[in-house]
Protein backbone atom coordinates (compact mmCIF):
# COMPACT_ATOMS: atom_id res chain seq x y z
CA UNK A 1 0.00 0.00 0.00
CA UNK A 2 1.68 3.75 -0.69
CA UNK A 3 0.30 6.16 2.28
CA UNK A 4 1.02 9.48 2.51
CA UNK A 5 1.65 10.47 5.89
CA UNK A 6 1.28 13.96 6.49
CA UNK A 7 3.50 15.62 9.75
CA UNK A 8 5.48 12.66 9.12
CA UNK A 9 8.53 14.69 11.13
CA UNK A 10 6.25 15.42 13.91
CA UNK A 11 5.80 12.90 17.01
CA UNK A 12 2.91 10.67 16.14
CA UNK A 13 3.85 10.96 12.16
CA UNK A 14 7.11 9.84 12.49
CA UNK A 15 6.42 6.74 14.54
CA UNK A 16 3.70 6.20 12.05
CA UNK A 17 5.27 6.54 9.00
CA UNK A 18 8.22 4.49 10.53
CA UNK A 19 5.71 1.74 11.58
CA UNK A 20 4.36 1.72 7.82
CA UNK A 21 7.29 1.49 6.61
CA UNK A 22 8.54 -1.65 8.86
CA UNK A 23 5.68 -3.54 7.58
CA UNK A 24 6.53 -2.82 4.43
CA UNK A 25 4.64 0.34 2.65
CA UNK A 26 5.73 2.94 0.69
CA UNK A 27 5.32 5.83 2.49
CA UNK A 28 5.39 9.29 1.51
CA UNK A 29 6.11 11.66 4.13
CA UNK A 30 5.18 15.75 4.22
CA UNK A 31 5.62 18.10 7.23
CA UNK A 32 6.59 22.03 7.31
CA UNK A 33 8.53 22.00 9.85
CA UNK A 34 7.27 25.09 11.46
CA UNK A 35 8.42 26.32 14.91
CA UNK A 36 5.86 25.97 16.74
CA UNK A 37 8.44 24.06 18.68
CA UNK A 38 12.19 23.79 17.89
CA UNK A 39 12.33 22.44 14.22
CA UNK A 40 15.78 20.91 14.71
CA UNK A 41 13.49 17.95 17.11
CA UNK A 42 11.42 17.21 13.64
CA UNK A 43 14.79 17.02 11.63
CA UNK A 44 16.05 14.54 13.93
CA UNK A 45 12.91 12.67 12.96
CA UNK A 46 13.31 12.30 10.05
CA UNK A 47 16.91 11.27 9.92
CA UNK A 48 15.60 8.23 11.57
CA UNK A 49 12.57 7.83 8.92
CA UNK A 50 15.16 8.50 6.62
CA UNK A 51 17.26 5.00 7.75
CA UNK A 52 13.86 3.14 6.84
CA UNK A 53 13.76 4.80 3.39
CA UNK A 54 10.97 6.91 4.22
CA UNK A 55 11.36 10.40 2.60
CA UNK A 56 9.81 13.36 3.95
CA UNK A 57 8.77 16.34 1.50
CA UNK A 58 9.54 19.70 3.19
CA UNK A 59 5.97 21.12 2.01
CA UNK A 60 3.18 22.91 3.81
CA UNK A 61 -0.22 21.48 3.31
CA UNK A 62 -2.11 24.64 2.84
CA UNK A 63 -0.09 24.79 -0.56
CA UNK A 64 -3.08 23.40 -2.54
CA UNK A 65 -1.35 22.96 -5.75
CA UNK A 66 1.74 21.52 -4.51
CA UNK A 67 -0.23 18.78 -2.71
CA UNK A 68 -1.87 18.29 -5.94
CA UNK A 69 0.64 17.95 -7.73
CA UNK A 70 1.91 15.44 -5.13
CA UNK A 71 -1.32 13.04 -5.27
CA UNK A 72 -1.17 13.25 -9.06
CA UNK A 73 2.47 12.23 -9.16
CA UNK A 74 2.31 9.36 -6.80
CA UNK A 75 -1.48 7.84 -6.74
CA UNK A 76 -1.59 7.10 -2.98
CA UNK A 77 -3.70 4.64 -1.54
CA UNK A 78 -4.70 5.76 1.32
CA UNK A 79 -3.66 9.27 3.25
CA UNK A 80 -2.93 9.39 6.98
CA UNK A 81 -3.59 13.07 7.41
CA UNK A 82 -1.67 13.79 11.10
CA UNK A 83 -0.54 17.45 10.22
CA UNK A 84 -2.20 20.02 12.15
CA UNK A 85 -1.15 23.36 13.81
CA UNK A 86 -0.59 22.30 17.62
CA UNK A 87 -1.47 23.57 20.48
CA UNK A 88 -5.03 23.72 21.94
CA UNK A 89 -4.20 27.12 24.41
CA UNK A 90 -1.81 28.93 21.73
CA UNK A 91 -5.03 28.53 19.63
CA UNK A 92 -6.86 30.46 21.85
CA UNK A 93 -4.68 33.61 20.38
CA UNK A 94 -4.23 32.64 16.56
CA UNK A 95 -7.75 31.15 15.82
CA UNK A 96 -7.15 32.16 12.05
CA UNK A 97 -4.29 30.00 11.94
CA UNK A 98 -5.83 27.36 13.22
CA UNK A 99 -9.26 27.13 11.10
CA UNK A 100 -6.34 27.59 8.28
CA UNK A 101 -4.37 24.85 8.92
CA UNK A 102 -6.69 21.91 10.96
CA UNK A 103 -9.88 22.42 8.60
CA UNK A 104 -9.20 24.55 5.33
CA UNK A 105 -5.91 22.57 4.50
CA UNK A 106 -7.63 19.43 5.23
CA UNK A 107 -10.37 19.82 2.79
CA UNK A 108 -7.92 20.33 -0.09
CA UNK A 109 -6.14 16.88 1.28
CA UNK A 110 -9.88 15.21 0.79
CA UNK A 111 -10.29 17.05 -2.36
CA UNK A 112 -6.83 15.83 -4.01
CA UNK A 113 -7.68 12.68 -2.56
CA UNK A 114 -10.97 12.17 -4.41
CA UNK A 115 -9.28 14.01 -7.59
CA UNK A 116 -6.49 10.86 -7.67
CA UNK A 117 -8.28 8.22 -6.27
CA UNK A 118 -6.92 7.59 -3.22
CA UNK A 119 -9.47 4.66 -1.28
CA UNK A 120 -9.35 5.78 2.89
CA UNK A 121 -8.65 8.77 4.05
CA UNK A 122 -7.92 8.65 7.88
CA UNK A 123 -7.95 12.02 9.97
CA UNK A 124 -5.82 13.02 13.02
CA UNK A 125 -8.52 14.38 15.61
CA UNK A 126 -9.09 15.15 19.47
CA UNK A 127 -10.34 14.60 22.09
CA UNK A 128 -10.69 17.91 22.61
CA UNK A 129 -13.66 17.93 21.08
CA UNK A 130 -15.92 16.71 23.84
CA UNK A 131 -14.93 20.00 25.94
CA UNK A 132 -15.91 19.66 29.36
CA UNK A 133 -18.57 17.50 28.77
CA UNK A 134 -19.90 16.01 32.26
CA UNK A 135 -20.79 12.62 30.26
CA UNK A 136 -18.11 10.29 30.62
CA UNK A 137 -16.74 7.84 29.63
CA UNK A 138 -16.60 10.14 26.39
CA UNK A 139 -18.78 8.36 22.88
CA UNK A 140 -18.22 8.79 19.74
CA UNK A 141 -22.04 9.40 19.76
CA UNK A 142 -21.82 12.54 22.10
CA UNK A 143 -22.78 15.50 20.23
CA UNK A 144 -19.34 17.70 20.83
CA UNK A 145 -21.32 21.40 19.97
CA UNK A 146 -18.92 23.33 22.56
CA UNK A 147 -15.30 23.07 21.82
CA UNK A 148 -13.78 24.85 24.35
CA UNK A 149 -11.15 26.81 21.98
CA UNK A 150 -10.27 26.53 18.06
CA UNK A 151 -8.12 23.92 17.87
CA UNK A 152 -11.35 21.44 19.13
CA UNK A 153 -13.29 23.65 16.68
CA UNK A 154 -11.45 23.24 13.52
CA UNK A 155 -11.10 19.23 14.23
CA UNK A 156 -14.64 18.95 14.84
CA UNK A 157 -15.44 21.15 11.77
CA UNK A 158 -13.16 19.05 8.96
CA UNK A 159 -15.07 16.11 10.87
CA UNK A 160 -17.72 17.00 10.05
CA UNK A 161 -16.86 18.13 6.43
CA UNK A 162 -15.58 14.16 5.85
CA UNK A 163 -19.30 12.82 6.35
CA UNK A 164 -20.26 15.61 3.43
CA UNK A 165 -17.39 14.25 1.68
CA UNK A 166 -17.97 10.43 2.19
CA UNK A 167 -21.88 11.49 1.27
CA UNK A 168 -21.28 13.73 -1.72
CA UNK A 169 -18.16 11.69 -3.23
CA UNK A 170 -17.97 8.17 -1.99
CA UNK A 171 -14.59 9.04 -0.05
CA UNK A 172 -13.93 6.47 2.79
CA UNK A 173 -13.34 8.81 6.01
CA UNK A 174 -12.25 7.52 9.46
CA UNK A 175 -11.62 10.07 12.05
CA UNK A 176 -9.68 8.92 15.03
CA UNK A 177 -9.85 10.86 18.00
CA UNK A 178 -6.69 10.30 20.15
CA UNK A 179 -6.62 11.14 23.58
CA UNK A 180 -3.26 12.17 25.27
CA UNK A 181 -0.74 11.37 23.71
CA UNK A 182 2.51 10.82 25.21
CA UNK A 183 5.76 8.93 24.45
CA UNK A 184 9.38 9.17 22.53
CA UNK A 185 9.63 12.38 20.46
CA UNK A 186 6.90 14.09 22.00
CA UNK A 187 6.02 17.60 22.33
CA UNK A 188 8.00 19.11 24.97
CA UNK A 189 5.09 21.89 25.51
CA UNK A 190 3.17 18.64 26.20
CA UNK A 191 2.50 18.10 29.98
CA UNK A 192 4.71 14.95 29.76
CA UNK A 193 7.46 16.80 28.05
CA UNK A 194 7.79 19.30 30.79
CA UNK A 195 7.62 17.02 33.43
CA UNK A 196 10.66 15.19 32.29
CA UNK A 197 12.41 18.54 31.72
CA UNK A 198 11.79 19.86 35.16
CA UNK A 199 13.00 16.07 36.69
CA UNK A 200 16.12 16.10 34.21
CA UNK A 201 17.12 20.14 34.57
CA UNK A 202 14.90 21.07 37.32
CA UNK A 203 13.00 23.59 35.99
CA UNK A 204 9.69 24.68 37.18
CA UNK A 205 6.78 23.37 35.39
CA UNK A 206 2.99 24.84 36.02
CA UNK A 207 0.53 22.51 37.85
CA UNK A 208 -2.87 23.83 36.95
CA UNK A 209 -5.16 23.75 39.44
CA UNK A 210 -8.30 21.36 39.80
CA UNK A 211 -8.94 17.81 39.48
CA UNK A 212 -7.24 16.96 36.20
CA UNK A 213 -7.50 13.43 34.98
CA UNK A 214 -6.28 12.25 31.59
CA UNK A 215 -6.60 9.21 29.21
CA UNK A 216 -2.85 8.69 28.94
CA UNK A 217 -2.39 6.96 26.28
CA UNK A 218 1.41 5.83 24.96
CA UNK A 219 1.96 6.97 21.21
CA UNK A 220 2.31 3.40 19.91
CA UNK A 221 -1.25 2.30 20.39
CA UNK A 222 -2.18 5.44 19.09
CA UNK A 223 -0.41 4.47 15.94
CA UNK A 224 -1.71 0.79 16.03
CA UNK A 225 -5.28 2.49 15.85
CA UNK A 226 -4.12 4.77 12.84
CA UNK A 227 -3.01 1.63 10.77
CA UNK A 228 -6.28 -0.29 11.96
CA UNK A 229 -8.16 2.04 10.06
CA UNK A 230 -5.82 2.72 7.09
CA UNK A 231 -6.51 -0.97 6.38
CA UNK A 232 -9.95 -0.83 6.72
CA UNK A 233 -12.22 1.78 4.72
CA UNK A 234 -15.31 2.19 7.00
CA UNK A 235 -17.13 4.80 5.00
CA UNK A 236 -17.24 7.09 7.50
CA UNK A 237 -16.71 6.47 10.91
CA UNK A 238 -15.71 8.40 14.51
CA UNK A 239 -13.34 6.72 16.52
CA UNK A 240 -12.14 7.23 20.20
CA UNK A 241 -8.07 5.91 19.70
CA UNK A 242 -7.48 5.94 23.91
CA UNK A 243 -6.28 3.72 26.87
CA UNK A 244 -9.81 3.89 28.48
CA UNK A 245 -8.31 4.24 31.77
CA UNK A 246 -8.02 7.31 32.88
CA UNK A 247 -5.91 9.01 35.46
CA UNK A 248 -5.55 11.46 37.96
CA UNK A 249 -2.16 14.12 36.93
CA UNK A 250 -1.36 13.96 40.09
CA UNK A 251 -0.67 9.90 40.06
CA UNK A 252 1.34 10.32 36.46
CA UNK A 253 3.22 12.46 38.31
CA UNK A 254 4.11 10.32 40.81
CA UNK A 255 4.57 7.44 38.37
CA UNK A 256 7.17 10.05 36.16
CA UNK A 257 8.95 10.89 39.42
CA UNK A 258 9.01 6.81 40.72
CA UNK A 259 10.57 6.05 37.38
CA UNK A 260 13.28 9.01 37.27
CA UNK A 261 13.97 8.63 40.67
CA UNK A 262 13.46 12.70 41.25
CA UNK A 263 11.41 15.45 42.11
CA UNK A 264 9.82 17.88 39.86
CA UNK A 265 9.69 21.70 40.69
CA UNK A 266 5.90 22.25 40.19
CA UNK A 267 4.34 25.78 40.56
CA UNK A 268 0.65 25.58 40.82
CA UNK A 269 -1.54 28.01 38.32
CA UNK A 270 -5.17 28.96 37.55
CA UNK A 271 -6.67 26.53 35.67
CA UNK A 272 -6.81 28.06 31.78
CA UNK A 273 -10.19 28.19 30.27
CA UNK A 274 -9.03 26.48 27.14
CA UNK A 275 -8.36 23.49 29.38
CA UNK A 276 -10.64 20.60 30.06
CA UNK A 277 -10.50 19.03 33.67
CA UNK A 278 -10.84 14.88 32.27
CA UNK A 279 -10.26 12.98 29.20
CA UNK A 280 -11.96 9.28 29.18
CA UNK A 281 -12.26 7.27 25.66
CA UNK A 282 -14.92 4.81 25.42
CA UNK A 283 -12.98 2.58 23.09
CA UNK A 284 -15.88 0.14 22.06
CA UNK A 285 -16.23 1.17 19.32
CA UNK A 286 -12.87 1.17 17.64
CA UNK A 287 -12.59 -2.45 19.65
CA UNK A 288 -15.84 -3.61 17.46
CA UNK A 289 -14.82 -1.65 14.22
CA UNK A 290 -11.28 -2.19 14.06
CA UNK A 291 -9.58 -4.80 16.60
CA UNK A 292 -8.22 -1.97 18.54
CA UNK A 293 -6.71 -3.01 21.78
CA UNK A 294 -4.31 -0.88 23.64
CA UNK A 295 -1.55 -2.75 25.45
CA UNK A 296 0.87 -0.18 26.59
CA UNK A 297 0.10 0.56 30.39
CA UNK A 298 1.00 4.11 31.91
CA UNK A 299 4.15 2.12 33.96
CA UNK A 300 5.43 0.95 30.65
CA UNK A 301 4.70 3.87 28.72
CA UNK A 302 6.35 6.48 31.16
CA UNK A 303 9.67 4.10 31.74
CA UNK A 304 10.33 3.96 27.80
CA UNK A 305 9.13 7.49 27.49
CA UNK A 306 11.48 8.55 30.58
CA UNK A 307 14.55 5.95 29.24
CA UNK A 308 14.23 7.85 25.36
CA UNK A 309 14.22 11.13 27.08
CA UNK A 310 17.81 11.32 29.23
CA UNK A 311 19.29 9.38 25.69
CA UNK A 312 17.88 12.19 24.12
CA UNK A 313 19.54 14.78 26.23
CA UNK A 314 22.45 13.36 26.21
CA UNK A 315 23.18 12.55 23.26
CA UNK A 316 22.39 16.47 22.60
CA UNK A 317 24.77 17.44 25.18
CA UNK A 318 27.72 15.36 23.93
CA UNK A 319 27.27 16.38 19.72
Amino acid sequence: MKVLVTGAAGFVGSHLAERLAARGDTVVGVDNFNDYYDPARKRRNASVLAQHQVSVLEADIRDRARMFGLFEEERFDAVAHIAAMAGVRNSVANPALYTDVNLVATQGLMDAAREFGAENFVFASTSSIYGDTPNVPFRETDPCTEPPQPYAAAKRAAELLGYTYHKLYGLNFTATRFFTVYGPRGRPDMMPGLLAESLFYGHTVPLYEGDMRRDWTFVDDIVSGVVLALDKPLGYEILNVGRGEPQPLAEFIRVMEAVSGKRAVLEPQPKLAADVYVTYADIGKARRLLGFNPTVSVQAGVERFWEWYQAEQKGLMGA
